[in-house]
């Protein structure tokens, strides 16, 4: 639902750069909305990141500053992933720097400004080329962990969609997601390599639409089901440092298995 000059700068973001049309003409034929966005997305393109890390919060502030516009950041954001996404066809050495740009630069940026999908996907495309050995043995280590199971969580969604229908409150979504590939990564070295206490590998979240509902559901799902210890977390009462905010619990399910609802 993005508004129309942003699809079209999306589209023409790096014709100035690539052909010999210039940013004027872009500006006479679409208006000059759309040419603003162009000229930002290619003043991003002149920053690169080279691999030192005492620099990669500047880098990360002059970003931000720069992109005037929060939709600069977006274009920028799509053009990257669909960088990553075809990165197999360029030389080792200029896959694994806009790998690692991506990951040091991008996705924190996308994490501060509140876009989950974007920061997912640069970080899960970017470590299979800056960690490749570590890449494929968390995809094989996942996928262990998550074979078979997907019957048997469907079934724990639907008897909480039932219980919480029946209770009255109002769900807007409930949904399973996997951990993301990275983000189990960097859960696993703070874990110290332990998987067993990686509780949110499979989560279940359900979407309410008042924290009053965000709470009663809580206490529904603590009904069904056994809580485990030192595991509820109240985002709500004290955010991320990104503003997100919610309610997770990790509880026992009828079979002794760890899920972790996230209201």
């Amino acid at each position: 639902n993005i508004d129309l000059d942003t699809v079209i700068a999306g589209i023409l973001h790096d014709v100035p750069e690539d052909t010999s049309v210039t940013i004027e003409e872009v500006e006479r034929e679409f208006g000059p909305d759309v040419a603003r966005l162009v000229r930002g997305v290619t003043k991003l393109g002149t920053i690169k990141y080279r691999g030192l890390e005492r620099y990669a919060e500047n880098l990360r502030k002059m970003f931000v500053a720069m992109a005037e516009d929060v939709r600069v950041m977006i274009i920028k954001f799509a053009d990257r992933i669909h960088n990553l996404e075809t990165l197999d066809v360029l030389p080792h050495q200029k896959r694994y720097r806009i790998a690692l740009e991506s990951l040091e630069i991008y996705a924190p940026i996308a994490n501060r400004l509140g876009m989950a999908e974007f920061k997912g996907q640069l970080e899960d495309l970017s470590f299979k080329y800056v960690y490749p050995k570590e890449y494929e043995r968390i995809k094989k280590l996942m996928d262990e962990k998550l074979r078979g199971k997907e019957k048997y969580l469907q079934a724990v969604q639907e008897r909480a969609r039932t219980e919480l229908k029946k209770s009255g409150i109002p769900i807007i979504e409930l949904y399973g997601r996997n951990k993301r590939l990275y983000s189990f990564y960097q859960k696993l070295l703070r874990k110290g390599n332990d998987v067993a206490k990686v509780y949110d590998l499979v989560a279940i979240r359900v979407i309410v639409p008042t924290v009053a509902d965000c709470y009663a559901t809580l206490g529904i799902l603590h009904k069904l089901w056994k809580p485990l210890p030192g595991r509820i977390k109240d985002y709500i009462a004290q955010p991320k440092s990104n503003r997100y905010q919610s309610l997770h619990t990790t509880i026992f399910d009828d079979r002794g298995e760890v899920i972790e609802f996230q209201i």
